[in-house]
């Protein structure tokens, strides 16, 4: 495709990416709304506290851990080949998640569609990087980190309208027209690229990171289900998954062609944007997940009440994102960056305050405020991650910023997660003692309110006692656990107020993207020659319809 054409179809192909960006970011939304009825053993599944958590984590400790190296293969192979092949991917892994017939199967299911995620994130940003001018850039990735929020907040009202007329299998099987629509669309309209220079590929850099997160959380999830750190398989866990992450980045730090590149982060703005973005996330996962089962399990909503409820946040998204590039010109990265922080932290410190009778309208204020400040962190955050690496990287940087924030929300859902079961064990286990349950059931209803609920309706008379301590329980561990992700979001304020700029920095015009004297991008080999420098010719675009 000429570059002439390529420009002009600009804002048609942020047009498909977009769509093929909401599709992947829409899938956890809805699924959230799902997890009630998936834990049901007549409507769902009956999953467990760990195996819902595990199903949300085998996705995106998957994404995370191929998200560098699908951004390496994308430079390397061509972006738009790599999109078509993760969109394919992930389609159909939610076709097998949406007939999976036990909770280990959508969990197996889910892996798979990590695995086409991975190959998509990293491709939209890196093809906005190619076919924007500079001046363009800002607002482009303001409108991706729009679709970011917008999938964020329609995803929850449509998979209650879909739980509401189907089964919870429509969750997922929602996402196969919009693949097949994304693919076409990609076909047709966006060109290919690749980096002429791409960096090697690092296996065992992507092996050690999968295998300490995976140990990692798994270790987290199992404390919480056991209100204990004592057992060998929850500590050995833990001290093994760190172990093989200081592995990791040992590695990283010494290999010539590293999945992530460390040096990156001696870039000060950009390490600052990164730890903004992972606190962020980890601070949100943990509140969005029990969010879920307050609206539907304490207050008895529907699912499509309870995602209706949670419109506010796309709506703020979606005015904020694409206005947050404005601000930041006008104000600055730290006032913009530093506000929505704020905001962040406020609503979170409210949300340990919500009860059985707060009023829905609060809640509505705080979710609004809530999208308001994370697009005020996230689109001046993305840029800076973005400006970093020269376009000839575009994929790494896309994945640098993606990958912490898959991290960071697997690490929320399973700390936060796990804090919450803790909390709720230990307060209901001694109204389950006396009662006549076989030592399988008390520990099911001891593991979850849906675990209690489930009791309640077996027991009769004598079960319905156990509804007002079960909501009690619940509230007693997410207000814990909104306290402490409300300790993150005031230290990722402190951090940003102390560290990013006060103005945008204008990368050197003899190195786009960097500075002089910058690390190597992420892929690039210590022995390659740094294809920030001016002699670097353009990356070359080629029609993609025979691609």
């Amino acid at each position: 495709m000429d570059p002439t054409v390529a420009h002009r179809r600009r804002w048609a192909v942020l047009g498909v990416l977009v769509i093929s960006l909401m599709v992947v970011v829409l899938d956890n939304t809805v699924l959230n709304v799902a997890l009630r009825v998936i834990s049901d053993p007549h409507e769902g599944l009956g999953a467990s506290q760990s195996q819902l958590a595990w199903s949300i984590n085998s996705y995106t400790l998957v994404f995370a851990g191929l998200l560098f190296t699908c951004g390496v293969i994308g430079d390397r192979l061509g972006r738009k080949r790599t999109l078509l092949v993760g969109l394919a991917v992930f389609g159909l892994g939610s076709l097998a998640s949406a007939y999976a017939q036990s909770p280990d199967q959508l969990i197996w299911a889910r892996v798979v569609m990590g695995l086409g995620g991975a190959a998509v994130m990293p491709q939209t940003l890196s093809i906005i990087t190619d076919v924007f001018p500079r001046e363009e850039r800002s607002r482009a990735i303001g409108i991706w980190a729009g679709a970011v929020g917008l999938g964020l907040g329609i995803g929850p009202p449509l998979g209650g309208l879909l739980l509401q007329h189907f089964w919870w299998g429509s969750v997922f099987l929602i996402n196969v027209p919009i693949v097949i629509l994304g693919m076409a669309l990609l076909v047709v309209l966006a060109p290919e690229s690749r980096n002429e220079h791409p960096g090697r590929l690092d296996p065992v850099g992507v092996l050690l990171s999968i295998a300490g997160l995976v140990l990692l959380v798994y270790g987290i999830i199992g404390a919480g289900e056991r209100s204990s750190l004592a057992d060998p398989d929850v500590y050995g866990s833990i001290l093994a998954g760190t172990a093989i992450l200081v592995l990791f980045v040992l590695h990283e730090a010494r290999t010539d062609h590293p999945a992530l590149d460390v040096r990156l982060f001696r870039n000060p703005q950009l390490s600052v944007a990164v730890v903004a973005i992972m606190m962020m996330f980890f601070a949100m996962a943990g509140v969005m997940f029990f969010i879920t089962f307050y609206w539907q399990s304490v207050r008895e909503f529907t699912p499509l009440q309870a995602g209706l409820l949670v419109l506010p946040i796309a709506a703020a998204q979606v005015i904020f994102a694409p206005l947050s590039p404005y601000l930041v010109g006008k104000f600055g990265p730290k006032a913009v960056g530093g506000v929505g922080a704020l905001l962040v932290v406020g609503v979170l410190g409210f949300y340990s305050t919500l009860g059985l009778q707060t009023p829905v309208w609060h809640i509505e204020v705080a979710f609004f405020l809530q999208g308001c400040g994370m697009a005020m962190v996230m689109t001046p955050a993305t840029s800076a991650i973005m400006a970093a690496v020269p376009p000839q990287q575009a994929g790494a940087a896309s994945a640098v910023q993606n990958t912490v924030r898959q991290v960071a929300t697997a690490m929320g859902v399973a700390v936060l997660g796990a804090l919450i079961s803790s909390v709720y064990r230990a307060t209901m286990n001694p109204h389950l003692a006396d009662l006549p349950l076989s030592a399988e059931a008390r520990h099911t209803a001891g593991e979850s309110i849906e675990g209690t609920m489930g009791v309640v309706g077996r027991l009769g008379e004598e079960g319905a006692a156990l509804v007002a301590p079960a909501k009690d329980a619940f509230l007693s561990g997410m207000h814990l656990a909104a306290l402490c992700s409300m300790a993150i979001g005031a230290v990722c304020l402190v951090i940003m107020l102390i560290w990013l700029p006060r103005r945008e920095g204008r990368p050197d015009a003899a190195h786009p993207g960097g500075r002089e004297g910058a690390a190597p991008s992420v892929g690039q080999s210590r022995d390659e020659p740094d294809p920030r420098r001016p002699a670097r010719s353009p990356e070359r675009i080629r029609t993609g319809s025979s691609e």
